[in-house]
């Protein structure tokens, strides 16, 4: 088989690839990156508050982190050509 006959070949069976964990990995460090500034606008550095001292500001950010890490599992199945 020629050499470009088999890249042809090649591109014609995989049509489409799952971006899955690369997409997921940067999807989950833009959370970590955005939940560091709203813990360090509240005065605070993320990781360091104990959950029963936490204010009112801390668990914004803890509710916004979770809900941001949940929207990034469709990274795992997004298909892209």
């Amino acid at each position: 088989m020629q050499p470009l006959n088999y890249i042809v070949y090649i591109l014609s069976i995989t049509a489409t690839a799952t971006a899955g964990p690369l997409a997921y990995g940067i999807c989950q460090a833009g959370c970590s990156a955005v939940v560091a500034a709203c813990y360090g606008a509240a005065g605070f550095t993320f990781g360091t508050v104990a959950a029963a001292a936490a204010p009112a500001a801390i668990v914004a950010c803890n509710s916004a982190y979770g809900t941001c890490q949940a929207a990034c599992a469709a990274c795992l199945v997004a298909p892209t050509l």
